[in-house]
């Protein structure tokens, strides 16, 4: 769920609102009529420097924020799921939900300021590391009574109110009992405290007019911390916030029991984005305990609340600059499309990176998978497809680089490669080209997936001059694109597969990343490359430890496989992912690959519940030991017959046949091995199919390509709404995941310094907005 939160006073400035006022000409001209002004003018030039005033800055912040939200409105195409301002911005809130209109709202916004700025000889002072009962403990105990708790904006700090010789008093008070800093603000009223009746019974009087709807979306009250209630007075409410503190954190932390993953400020500056993330940071552990119930804290996605804002800060800066994503976390493709069009748009829309899972598709399918998330897509939203190698078949190889130029893909990622290939290397010299400065730019760009050094040597170094030559002679390459080749390395990002589903070599991350880190590296200088190829990690991440142990051997990104086939968007059937919901850790298996079969290439795959691994595995050691298939002994060809295959091997191959078409060989010219292949490799295609099908049939065959993360995820989110996969989504995983590794890398550098004697950093000084009448 997505909550928006509207700013209040301190967070104007000139400039704010700039392209919204034409955007929505209309309200903007309906706001000039109310105020009896131009509004545009005032926010975007302040010509007579009016803006700091409370009478003007009310209704400007008022009319921005409303205009942000229906910009967002109509970028997003998704309304949000709850809403509160801070203070003034709760009237935005209420607009936002339709409880007035938008006039209406400017309206009562006017008067309010009118009131507000006519208060005097007050005085506010926002307080910095005490939590509020230190705050209110250390006043009592000097006698200072007449001092009002104006804004909880985070646990630990608090803005005051009351009269101005009371506030400058308070100061040394406070600091003697431990305050971090304590700053007078230039307002010339006590707002939100006792000394601001006569205002609010005066606006009382205004409220009592306006009609007011039922909110259609929650709006969280700054005098409850609460929703309105459905049926109740609005206008009272209004009334009470007026002379009630704003109760910021205890809404906050209210948006985040109730579900919330993102809090996003809708309005200018970024004063409740510090507060929620500074919310965020303090409640965690406290969250954490409470809702666990004892469990530890990174056992379950809702033990804390998720920190998006440190979830956005793991990773490489470069990575999601390049690819302009907010997270440095990629969901990898499945193959036959179980990495959907669906998915993958969830993904780029949430800031992720999210690739297309081509392999197995046929060409109209790819075409139409591409055309949707094309279609799905707003510009700037980045996506990629699956490139699979076909040693068997390069022709293919170089089909799918057609098409993906056609279709304008600037972004592959090269799986299950053994070495780079022609059609690899055509693809990423298309777009090679020389920009102003001399530098070599590369448009398309290339993710290649690698388990062995020798295969990641061949990926950090330049185009191989062999294809390189080959090409330019056969024209499908320039001269000037084989020279700047030279330059660059075949791909930008080298994914490190360790113990993942599908092609995997078995590999162990804590082995593999190290030694590719440092071939990077002696490669860059060997080739001078002015670009630093990425590392980044894929294969058993499935939990924050595995997230935070990747990123601690020091991936740039992560990539996440098994996890995203569990879930809504996967294009996969519903009985697979009943059965991947039940897996655990040790419920995987290794079978022969379907598409390298005879080289012995392996897939990771599930056992539990199916018995698809033995039969594969079976299949294959026929293959070794016979050289055709009339030499397997009756009894294992009819087992393999009517309990595998379901048909004989020759109906099996006249299925291969047709599925070939007329231009295939014909049988006599296949030798009795190469036709004992293609039987063979029948089988996993229809395993394949039984699955994505959902078969009930054929369930006991079911080929489904999975990793022990999702086992591992299971385990995480049991005892959760995560339990079920109907309530998965992969955007959502990729954010829950992200953020609980945040908190735990956190947790973890606090437990070492403190078990080490070293002194945690102190929390960054976040001074945001205290209240209505007032810059921070």
């Amino acid at each position: 769920m997505i909550a928006y939160v509207f700013p209040g006073q301190g967070s104007q400035s000139v400039g704010m609102g700039a392209g919204l006022f034409e955007e929505f000409a209309e309200l903007t001209a309906e706001a000039d009529r109310i105020l009896g002004y131009s509004v545009a003018e005032l926010c975007t030039a302040d010509p007579h420097g009016r803006l700091g005033r409370t009478e003007f800055t009310q209704p400007a912040l008022y009319v921005v924020n409303a205009l942000s939200y229906l910009h967002r409105l109509s970028s997003t195409g998704r309304a949000p799921d709850h809403v509160a301002g801070h203070s003034l911005g709760e009237y935005s809130a209420l607009f936002a939900a339709g409880v007035f209109g938008f006039g209406e709202g400017l309206r009562l916004v006017a008067r309010r300021g009118e009131l507000m700025a006519t208060a005097r000889d007050g005085g506010m002072a926002a307080v910095l590391g005490l939590a509020a009962d230190a705050v209110a403990g250390a006043l009592s105990e000097a006698g200072l009574d007449t001092v009002d708790m104006a804004n909880l904006n985070s646990t630990t700090q608090v803005v005051l109110s009351g009269r101005r010789a009371d506030i400058e008093r308070a100061g040394p008070i406070l600091k003697a009992a431990g305050a971090r800093a304590y700053t007078i603000l230039n307002v010339s009223g006590a707002f939100h405290s006792r000394y601001m009746r006569e205002a609010a019974d005066a606006f009382a009087g205004t409220l009592s007019g306006v009609p007011m709807s039922r909110p259609r979306i929650p709006v969280i009250a700054n005098v409850t911390a609460r929703p309105y209630p459905a049926d109740g007075d609005v206008a009272t409410l209004l009334a009470q916030q007026i002379t009630s503190p704003v109760r910021w954190t205890e809404t906050v932390r209210y948006l985040l029991d109730a579900g919330v993953e993102e809090i996003e400020q809708v309005g200018p500056g970024k004063v409740l984005t510090n507060l929620v993330r500074a919310i965020r940071r303090e409640t965690a552990p406290a969250a954490a305990a409470s809702r666990n119930g004892g469990r530890r804290p990174e056992a379950a996605p809702h033990g804390r609340p998720a920190d998006h804002e440190g979830a956005a800060w793991l990773g490489d800066a470069e990575f999601r600059r390049q690819y302009r994503l907010r997270y440095a976390y990629a969901s990898g493709s499945m193959y036959r499309g179980i990495a959907s069009p669906d998915l993958v748009i969830r993904m780029a829309r949430a800031g992720m990176l999210g690739f297309l899972g081509t392999g197995g598709m046929r060409p109209q399918q790819i075409d139409d998978a591409v055309a949707q998330v094309h279609r799905a897509l707003e510009p700037g939203q980045v996506f990629g497809v699956n490139l699979l190698h076909a040693p068997a078949d390069p022709a293919r190889e170089d089909e799918q680089v057609d098409r993906y130029v056609r279709h304008g893909i600037r972004l592959v990622e090269a799986s299950a490669f053994m070495d780079v290939t022609a059609a690899l290397v055509r693809y990423r010299c298309l777009g090679l080209r020389r920009d102003e400065q001399g530098r070599v730019v590369a448009e398309h760009r290339l993710m290649a997936k690698v388990s062995r050094p020798e295969v990641a040597r061949a990926f950090l170094a330049p185009p191989p001059e062999q294809h390189l030559r080959r090409l330019v002679s056969d024209n499908r390459i320039t001269e000037e694109q084989a020279r700047l080749a030279a330059e660059v390395p075949m791909a930008d990002d080298l994914t490190v597969e360790a113990d993942s589903a599908g092609h995997t070599d078995g590999g162990v991350a804590y082995t593999l990343m190290p030694a590719l880190r440092r071939l990077r590296d002696d490669l860059a200088a060997e080739h001078g490359y002015r670009q630093r190829v990425r590392i980044g990690a894929a294969g058993g991440i499935g939990t924050p430890e595995a997230a935070a142990a990747a990123l601690i051997l020091g991936a740039d990104y992560l990539v996440t496989g098994s996890v995203n086939q569990c879930t809504v968007e996967a294009g996969t059937s519903e009985p697979v992912k009943d059965l991947l919901q039940q897996m655990g850790v040790q419920d995987t298996a290794y079978a022969p690959a379907g598409d390298m079969f005879e080289i012995g290439a392996r897939v990771q795959v599930l056992k539990r519940g199916v018995f698809f691994p033995a039969r594969a595995n079976k299949l294959y050691q026929l293959y070794q030991q016979h050289d055709s298939l009339e030499s397997i002994d009756t009894k294992t060809r009819q087992q393999i017959e009517q309990r595998y295959f379901k048909r004989t091997f020759e109906e099996v191959f006249e299925l291969v046949r047709e599925y070939k078409g007329g231009d295939w060989p014909a049988a006599e010219t296949l030798s009795p091995k190469q036709r004992m292949l293609l039987v063979f490799k029948w089988y996993f295609a229809y395993s394949s199919d039984l699955a994505m099908r959902g078969d009930p049939g054929g369930r006991v065959d079911y080929q489904v390509h999975c990793g022990p993360a999702l086992g591992a995820f299971n385990s995480w989110v049991r005892g959760t709404e995560l339990e079920d996969w109907r309530h998965r989504h992969a955007d959502d995983i990729g954010r829950r995941l992200l953020a609980e590794t945040s908190v735990l890398l956190n947790d973890r550098l606090t437990a070492y310094r403190a078990g080490s004697g070293r002194a945690a950093a102190p929390d960054d000084l976040v001074l945001a907005t205290a209240g209505d009448g007032y810059r921070s």
